[in-house]
């Protein structure tokens, strides 16, 4: 592994963890055991190291979750939006301290104010829900989901299971307990009456 890449992987840890105001560049060169300089020879400052992290947060995350949604077979959009719920649970897992990351405050204070990071999660967030969407537009031409608003609908179950993400994320509940009673909600909620 790269000088840079360990510095990389170390303070997706640290940010993760303690939070990106809460991290220090010394912390990070005792956990990576680089010098301040070599830190500052790979990236500008702390921010670009936080911006560095993000961009490929968002490669993988996209890049995943899109695979997933190409790659797997679904009969409905039902099976689909069930699927693509299951898979953000799995990323969400495999991918926790990005997760961590992302649910903390700075990136979303950031966003704000710097256009690179607002890009970041907008692509994130849009795939997500781009990729519900799409699910549950299939699902109302197979018959298996009612028609309603699709992107609202979207939004909705995707803020339902990144809710519930969160806790797991926090450890104030296992998510993993809520998984049939989720997908039966969902199932409650687009299904024909």
């Amino acid at each position: 592994m790269s000088k840079k890449d360990a510095i990389l992987q170390a303070a997706t840890r640290l940010f993760s963890e303690k939070g990106f105001k809460e991290t220090s560049i010394a912390e990070l060169s005792k956990a990576t055991g680089a010098a301040e300089g070599t830190i500052f020879y790979h990236f500008k400052n702390k921010e670009d190291i936080f911006l560095c992290i993000l961009e490929d947060t968002r490669n993988r995350v996209v890049e995943e979750f899109e695979r997933y949604l190409e790659e797997e077979k679904f009969d409905t959009g039902l099976e689909m939006i069930e699927g693509a719920c299951s898979f953000y649970f799995f990323l969400a897992g495999t991918m926790g301290d990005q997760f961590l990351l992302l649910h903390r405050r700075h990136p979303h204070e950031l966003a704000e104010v710097n256009p690179v990071c607002r890009e970041h999660l907008e692509a994130i967030y849009n795939s997500f829900v781009n990729g519900f969407e799409r699910a549950i537009l299939l699902g109302q031409k197979d018959g298996s989901i009612r028609k309603m608003s699709s992107k609202k609908i979207a939004l909705i179950i995707f803020s339902m299971v990144d809710g519930l993400v969160r806790f797991k994320t926090y450890n104030l509940y296992d998510a993993g307990a809520l998984h049939k009673e989720f997908m039966e909600l969902c199932h409650s909620m687009l299904q024909k009456k």
